[in-house]
């Protein structure tokens, strides 16, 4: 039998943003997540040894990044990948995640705030954040300084780019050491307003509503995303459409029980496994989609959180093979 919500999200999920897509609007979208986060101003963020705002090359032209040091030794280089639905989210939204992960991995980390639609849809994320990986890569001397020790990370829709991003990377011959997609976004096909594509992954009725994200937030968001519906079945939108997984990244993938993503998340895990692809799958009993970023309040996101990192800081140690 699956574990409770906790009861510490239960009392979280009223106080969440975007959850209502029928007057929702990319810019109140982008404003309520930024809110949420300056709401925790009063608690301390997470300590680094160093914070830095540079440029990184994208898709088409310079992107702004922010790089999060936990030290001055070598160490392994992350890019990271923030979620919002493709549509909001940016470097502030997500600066404590970005923190925990540079904290928690020893990992030099890099935050890219790539381009977000309606004023930039797909393919123009994906490009950005390949583009911004090839740059770091480049330039790993500047950053954690082993090239063997590259990863990508991301959460739900970052999640979503880190997966494609680690599928470009493995056609490009780049080696990667490790990928760490939390709760992603990994079948879009049928644009999760199709009845047929739903029944797929029964995750999708059983969490559709009542646990911030929903279905149709989903469907918003994909609304936005994607120019041509036909896009959703591309692989750099729906990695569990890639013709093959062999060969990418080892990977850390995280679902949460109360999630309509749940599925196709672990989905993914199970594609990766039998193409020959290190995976660990953890299953967020109790939580929700977007717990990462509730540790402060829930002892079980925070225990949860802290375990996917642990085994990422373990990918990224072996380096990539």
């Amino acid at each position: 039998m699956a574990a409770p919500l906790d009861p510490v999200i239960a009392q979280i999920i009223p106080l969440m943003p975007m959850r209502d897509p029928a007057v929702m609007t990319p810019q109140s979208a982008r404003d309520s997540l930024r809110a949420l986060a300056a709401s925790r101003a009063a608690i301390p963020p997470p300590p680094v040894d160093s914070v830095q705002d540079i440029k990184v090359k994208g898709g088409a032209g310079p992107l702004d990044a922010r790089v999060y040091r936990a030290g001055t030794t070598p160490a392994p280089t992350v890019v990271f990948f923030h979620g919002g639905g493709w549509v909001a989210g940016d470097l502030e939204t997500h600066d404590r995640q970005a923190r925990n992960l540079a904290i928690e991995t020893g990992a030099v980390v890099v935050s890219v705030d790539y381009r977000r639609p309606p004023e930039t849809r797909f393919p123009g994320a994906f490009e950005d954040a390949f583009g911004a990986v090839r740059d770091i890569l480049d330039r790993v001397a500047g950053f954690g300084g082993d090239a063997e020790r590259l990863g990508v990370a991301g959460d739900s829709a970052g999640g979503t780019l880190a997966a494609t991003t680690a599928i470009a990377c493995r056609d490009a011959g780049i080696k990667l050491a490790a990928q760490l997609l939390v709760y992603p976004v990994t079948d879009v096909r049928g644009t999760y307003a199709d009845a047929r594509e739903n029944a797929r992954y029964p995750s999708r009725a059983e969490n559709a509503d009542g646990y911030f994200l929903t279905r149709a937030t989903m469907e918003w968001f994909c609304g936005h995303y994607l120019a041509d519906p036909a896009h959703a079945s591309d692989w750099r939108v729906s990695p569990l459409r890639a013709a093959s997984l062999a060969g990418v990244a080892p990977a850390i993938v995280t679902t949460a029980w109360f999630d309509p993503l749940r599925d196709e998340g672990a989905a993914y895990a199970r594609a990766l496994e039998a193409a020959g692809v290190r995976v660990k799958h953890h299953e967020g009993p109790g939580l929700i989609h977007g717990y990462f970023g509730m540790g402060d309040a829930s002892d079980v996101a925070r225990a949860e959180a802290q375990r996917a990192r642990a085994d990422f800081k373990a990918l990224l140690a072996r380096g990539a093979l």
